[in-house]
């Protein structure tokens, strides 16, 4: 079978439309009906993976879908590598923190950033630097159980105001 440059672009378009099992079996099919030697030709001239031809070749065979699989792939969170982390992080903030002195919010606050809760985890809890997470995390962690890093004031010192003289008119 002979590919023009027609046949190339339809096919290119017809594989880059589906998604999946569905895309991987249209390439097995093609590469099939190229005959001998078509994965090789379908890379060179299509810009097709091989290893993507031979998996839908697999389940052409088979005729059943291989699960690609991706809800697996990527970063564990923090939690899941460090199981302790988070109870960790609690006890480490809840001696620093008060809550919202207008009780108008359930939020807690505390004195303590971070970036020093992060030193205390090393320095306390027995944490590597490599270990645990970036800061940023931390302040995410730190929110997420409902502490928000803020300075509290006990009281706020009064407004200056010109005092009445007994001169000026009330």
């Amino acid at each position: 079978m002979d590919l023009t440059e027609a046949h190339t672009t339809l096919l290119g378009a017809a594989a880059q439309a589906l998604r999946g099992s569905a895309r991987r079996v249209f390439m097995a099919r093609t590469v099939r009906a190229l005959g001998p030697g078509g994965q090789r030709r379908a890379e060179r001239e299509l810009g097709w993976d091989r290893g993507t031809i031979r998996k839908g070749a697999r389940e052409l065979a088979s005729g059943f879908a291989i699960v690609d699989a991706f809800a697996l792939r990527g970063r564990h969170r923090a939690e899941v590598q460090l199981p302790n982390l988070l109870a960790d992080l609690e006890a480490i903030v809840s001696g620093q923190s008060q809550a919202d002195p207008s009780f108008r919010t359930t939020r807690l606050y505390t004195r303590l950033t971070a970036a020093e809760v992060r030193r205390q985890l090393i320095a306390q809890r027995g944490y590597t630097d490599a270990q645990l997470p970036c800061v940023q995390t931390i302040g995410a962690k730190l929110n997420a159980l409902g502490y928000y890093p803020q300075t509290v004031a006990k009281c706020k010192p009064p407004k200056r105001s010109p005092r009445p003289t007994p001169s000026s008119p009330s």
